[in-house]
């Protein structure tokens, strides 16, 4: 029941966005990550079900690139109020995604390894997961010079540099202190959501019987 809700929030924005967003192809561009992910996180549930902090991080990482996409990024009304309440020379809202972009895909990443492949947890683990979001970041950031040169002046508003000519090494950067910021914050408590997942799976009963709430407060 808890994931059924989490999908429809996602279903529920992703629909509202879909209605007079600011630009067009820059909406198809953000979201498309939703509109692929959704679906293949819900199809493959019953043979790779996530535990409960990811799935909580996914479905706000679908939200913020939902809003982001409705409003482009370097205009979204919170970063305006941001900008405004702090006095910051630009939208931040862009930052706060590439942040996101590390955090949230570093968790991903983390447990995939973990149930997918021989690694284990220790200094190898969080050199790799950080090396994998940093090369996602800058595969990204090649995606946004194709659209760029596809688009040509309408990818401005998808690119969202706002005059900053170091937009790109931001971006980045970023990405990599959020993977890093996310292992150094979640990775205990992710190892405890991940042995319950696998004690519910091997003995055939629904994984872990705390809440999301209780998940994420738990120490």
């Amino acid at each position: 029941m808890r994931n059924a809700g989490l999908v429809a929030v996602v279903v529920g924005a992703l629909a509202w966005s879909a209605v007079a967003p600011v630009d067009r192809p820059t909406w198809l561009l953000e979201v498309a990550w939703v509109l692929v992910g959704l679906p293949v996180v819900v199809l493959l549930w019953r043979r790779f079900p996530l535990t409960p902090p990811l799935t909580v991080l996914l479905a706000a990482h679908a939200l913020l690139l939902i809003y982001g996409g409705h409003h482009t990024y370097a205009a979204t009304p919170l970063g305006e109020w941001a900008r405004t309440t702090f006095d910051l020379s630009r939208n931040p809202y862009d930052r706060l995604g590439h942040l996101v972009q590390g955090f949230v895909p570093a968790i991903a990443m983390r447990e995939l390894l973990l149930r997918r492949s021989p690694l284990r947890r220790g200094p190898l683990l969080t050199v790799l997961v950080c090396s994998v979001c940093l090369a996602f970041a800058a595969f990204f950031e090649l995606i946004e010079w194709w659209s760029a040169l596809a688009l040509g002046q309408g990818a401005d508003a998808y690119l969202a540099t706002q005059g900053d000519v170091w937009d790109t090494q931001w971006d980045m950067a970023l990405c990599l202190a959020g993977a890093l910021i996310a292992q150094l914050l979640l990775a205990r408590r992710h190892d405890r959501n991940l042995e319950e997942l696998m004690r519910g799976r091997d003995t055939g009963t629904p994984a872990g019987p705390r809440t999301v709430t209780a998940a994420w407060s738990d120490r």
